[in-house]
């Protein structure tokens, strides 16, 4: 029997947010669309089921807990770096 897929997806605005927040969660079929949008609208998708385990336990709309903070914290800086690299490239 295949696992259950999980999908969180994560909101910062360093000029609102003390921390990141989870904008969406979910299972399944949610979990897929989840995936999907962030596909379409080019969001990067990071991996780690882990992660997701102990997010999917935040409210939505709720700021991660501090125990998160590091963890997220790479994440996003990985993001970000991701993000640079391919603007680079793309850019005209």
């Amino acid at each position: 029997m295949m696992a259950n897929k999980k999908a969180v997806a994560l909101g910062y605005d360093p000029e609102f947010d003390m921390a990141p927040k989870v904008m969406a969660k979910g299972e399944g079929q949610l979990a897929e669309k989840i995936i999907a949008i962030a596909r379409q609208e080019d969001i990067p998708l990071y991996s780690s089921p882990d992660l997701v385990a102990s997010l999917m336990t935040v409210d939505l709309d709720a700021s991660i807990p501090p125990e998160l903070y590091q963890v997220v914290a790479q994440v996003l800086a990985l993001v970000y770096r991701l993000d640079g690299e391919y603007g680079a490239r793309s850019a005209p």
